[in-house]
């Protein structure tokens, strides 16, 4: 299943919870389709309290942890099976957000590719290297990449982007993928200069409007197994970034059980795993992103996420 936050091109406003129907071509509004299944079962209470048992809004979705997870997967394949008339809209009359708006906290993952930390002069590390992103950096996949005039050095980053599914506290590395809601594409678009200047990342990491995450979340009853992704960049349609999840330095039952052990994640977070080599910065000259260049990244199972910068 692959989950969307969405609003409708003519009526912009706050997102509502979807689902895309890959096949044919539409965005499908799951909170209808939730109250439609319960009609269907004679639940008439059940399906008048729908805002309250799978909410619209997406931030009140994922609070809900599992248990919206579980409703949301039970309301598509019910939808799968019966196809009605339930509230859709074609793909070109939505724009869609990232998979979860304002998430509370976002937790990027540095050097997490040895041939990155290779090209980027640095070391191995012995743990992983936590920065924080914030939601006024958050992007979805119609939006474009905001070049501030403050940095002449914008950098593309692809990334498995990892979203939490219910609150994960001390948790085993053998039980952290049932921590996890699913899988999204993330893009740390990053201002090398800002970057660079101290030795915290946070002010190259964080620009505002400059992080796309999507097009969607798979959930992981779709994606069972991430060790073993193939991950690409294109910037104006030349390949920058080739490599696979396998090669993460520390891999997502790790990151999700070291991260849990230090603060509580909740519902919705989102952990963007590490890029991997390739980034405009270690090219020979370096290659920064300009105004009007289109950056794409591909993750294997999950799909496209594109994006225009824009100054």
């Amino acid at each position: 299943m692959k989950i969307v936050s969405y609003r409708l091109n003519q009526h912009p406003g706050l997102y509502r919870i979807g689902f895309i129907d890959v096949d044919h071509g539409v965005i499908v509004d799951l909170q209808e389709v939730f109250r439609e299944m319960q009609k269907s079962k004679g639940e008439l209470e059940e399906a008048y309290a729908a805002e309250n048992l799978l909410p619209s809004d997406p931030s009140d979705f994922y609070k809900l942890g599992q248990l919206g997870i579980d409703r949301a997967v039970a309301s598509y394949q019910f939808y799968i099976v019966n196809k009605n008339d339930t509230q859709s809209y074609k793909r070109e009359n939505v724009i869609l957000g990232p998979p979860v708006p304002n998430p509370s906290k976002i937790i990027c993952v540095g050097k997490n590719y040895a041939d990155h930390v290779a090209e980027m002069k640095s070391d191995i590390p012995e743990y992983p290297v936590l920065f924080a992103k914030f939601n006024n950096a958050l992007i979805g996949p119609d939006d474009s990449i905001m070049k501030s005039y403050i940095t002449d050095k914008l950098d593309y980053e692809a990334e498995l982007a990892v979203v939490i599914g219910k609150e994960a506290s001390s948790v085993s590395e053998e039980q952290a993928l049932e921590y996890v809601a699913g899988y999204s594409i993330g893009n740390d678009v990053s201002a090398r200069d800002l970057q660079k200047r101290t030795p915290q990342w946070l002010q190259g990491k964080s620009l505002d409007k400059s992080t796309p995450i999507g097009p969607w979340l798979v959930t992981k009853e779709e994606l069972v197994d991430p060790s073993k992704l193939n991950v690409k960049s294109f910037v104006n349609g030349q390949l920058r970034q080739s490599s696979n999840t396998k090669h993460l330095i520390f891999n997502v039952p790790y990151l999700v059980a070291f991260i849990s052990n230090i603060m509580t994640l909740n519902p919705g977070d989102i952990i963007l795993t590490g890029t991997p080599d390739g980034v405009g910065f270690a090219m020979k000259p370096p290659q920064f992103l300009k105004d009007g260049d289109i950056v794409k990244l591909e993750i294997e199972g999950i799909g496209v996420l594109e994006n225009r910068v824009e100054e």
